[in-house]
């Protein structure tokens, strides 16, 4: 009689975990949803209040590796003026620790200006809210031109 009470205890947490994770993933979608509307709308309290305090942005320049302070910097003075950022996400995936408090993303993104970007990323869950602690903006180059565009760069620099 055990038996069966112990799989229908393991069967019935293997769902609570899963009811879990999904919930998990529609907080952190909506979270990474609301950073891209809040950044278009130069939301500059909102757009902040969706990282963790210790987070880290890096942009698409190998010199933009910025700790939240130095991105705030500077953001504020395009968000002053009104302007943010415009990304349009599409194609994401999410995956969950073990214990549902790290995820880690990747997500395409459209942009007017520069085309198909890709974000990644890390969100923590603390207080039972998911902040943004890592989120990286690289623009994805197709194989077929990486080495013309990795000349371009070690010219550029002088290589």
């Amino acid at each position: 009689m055990r038996y069966p009470l112990l799989s229908l205890l393991m069967m019935l947490a293997t769902a609570m975990n899963t009811a879990y994770a999904k919930s998990d993933i529609d907080h952190i979608n909506n979270v990474l949803d609301a950073l891209h509307e809040n950044a278009s709308n130069a939301d500059f309290h909102g757009y902040f209040a969706l990282y963790s305090n210790d987070a880290v942005f890096i942009g698409t320049d190998a010199s933009e590796v910025w700790q939240i302070d130095e991105f705030k910097a500077y953001a504020k003075p395009h968000f002053d003026k009104g302007t943010g950022w415009t990304y349009y996400p599409r194609d994401r995936n999410i995956y969950l620790s073990s214990n549902n408090d790290v995820a880690w993303f990747d997500e395409l993104l459209d942009n007017k200006k520069l085309g198909e970007t890709r974000g990644t990323g890390v969100l923590i869950k603390k207080d039972n809210t998911w902040k943004v602690s890592q989120y990286h903006l690289t623009i994805p180059i197709p194989n077929s031109i990486a080495s013309d565009v990795a000349a371009q760069i070690k010219a550029l620099k002088g290589q």
